[in-house]
């Protein structure tokens, strides 16, 4: 999403200089073109020739260097965003009150491109009127605020002030300002993880999925302009995007009850969740005791969340499951393609070495009910998902 895109970054005086270094890099490998701006107080926190290093431009960090005047309007022009981390109290409350003292101040008094602000300073500086005053004022001149954190500080107190990430930062960018177009006005659904389905208190029968396939294309969903809601199973995987709505289930009845409400209005949906076929028919209110030598649990099924969106799938909806197979995979994805009335089956295959539960990367086959079939070999797991939102975009009803 950042390939191409044009950054200008800012940095001000502050201890917290030393996470633009990181920012700058984790910016440029992301294929995006930065160029950095600098107080002359930041020179203190942060080398210039660091910077310009990992940028592969020169820092600019005056009006004048040398027999050169550094041309600050054109650098407001030049960048798609400004991001000004760390940003001080000091530049906060200059940039409130309309000085420009600085090359920085002269570039973003002359910004034609959005703005940016990380603040970044102590606790009782954080909170101080003055300072929620001038940041007040930012915001309404239509700047944007990455929140700061809580955390240690310089002081060594420990509170609020303390600049985002940088990939915090990183995450921002892309969320406000670099997602696509292409599904734009199209709700989606995605489910993810496994679903736990109760013994008693404290046992479950579950699996082994992470989750990590349907979050990272609930992601691309979202990077391609969707509103996405993200249904999930228990896992330890963690959303980047706060647009993002997450709603956590645990049971396969959770998951059913969840998708079913949310499908009626949705344009596309993923059923990506490793759902468990049974569960107990009943499930114990206490702990069971080790007192048999045996113990068996009756099983009843579970209600299949795939087979009844297809049966109340609408024209315009786009439905899409994901088929775990170990034996005849093609003919079982096909047979499930047609009974569950989906647009599209995903086919795992457990057969595949670099695919399947927990692992990094993926290799699947997309069926398409038209008979047509696309082949992803082995990848990272989000960039499957592209490939996958790919598929779903260039097949989608219109």
């Amino acid at each position: 999403m950042l390939k191409g895109k044009k950054i200008l970054i800012g940095i001000t005086g502050s201890i917290a200089a030393y996470k633009t270094i990181t920012l700058v890099r984790l910016l440029i490998k992301a294929g995006a073109e930065v160029k950095v701006v600098m107080t002359p107080a930041a020179r203190d926190f942060a080398s210039p020739v660091v910077l310009s290093t990992l940028s592969k431009n020169t820092v600019i960090h005056d009006l004048v260097e040398g027999d050169a005047w550094s041309n600050h309007v054109m650098l407001g022009r030049w960048a798609d965003v400004m991001l000004i981390a760390p940003l001080s109290c000091n530049t906060l409350g200059k940039m409130a009150h309309g000085l420009c003292d600085n090359v920085l101040l002269a570039v973003y008094l002359s910004a034609t491109c959005p703005v940016v602000i990380a603040p970044a300073m102590d606790e009782d500086m954080w909170h101080h009127p003055t300072t929620k005053r001038n940041l007040a004022q930012l915001v309404q001149d239509g700047n944007h605020v990455i929140e700061v954190g809580k955390g240690e500080l310089a002081s060594g107190l420990f509170g609020d002030g303390r600049m985002a990430e940088p990939e915090e930062m990183v995450q921002y960018l892309v969320e406000h300002f670099f997602r696509t177009h292409e599904l734009k006005g199209k709700k989606a659904i995605v489910t993810a993880g496994p679903t736990y389905e109760a013994i008693d208190p404290v046992r479950f029968i579950g699996n082994h999925s992470s989750g990590k396939m349907g979050f990272a294309i609930a992601e691309e969903l979202y990077l391609r302009g969707a509103a996405v809601t993200l249904i999930t199973g228990p896992t330890g995987q963690q959303i980047n995007y706060k647009g993002i709505t997450v709603c956590p289930v645990v049971s396969a009845d959770d998951m059913y009850d969840a998708s079913v409400k949310e499908f009626d209005d949705a344009h596309i949906a993923v059923m990506s969740a490793a759902v468990a076929d049974y569960k107990p028919v009943q499930a114990a209110t206490e702990k069971i005791k080790k007192k048999q030598e045996a113990w068996s649990i009756e099983l009843v099924k579970n209600k299949d969340i795939l087979l009844q969106l297809g049966q109340q799938k609408k024209a315009g909806q786009f439905l899409l499951g994901f088929a775990l197979e170990t034996n005849n995979e093609e003919e079982n994805a096909r047979c499930k393609l047609k009974a569950k009335n989906a647009d599209g089956i995903v086919l795992n295959s457990l057969n595949d070495k670099d695919a399947g539960f927990g692992v990094d990367t993926n290799t699947v086959t997309i069926f398409h009910q038209s008979g047509s079939t696309e082949k992803i070999g082995v990848k990272p797991k989000k960039e499957v998902a592209a490939d996958i939102v790919s598929f779903i975009i260039k097949h989608l009803h219109v």
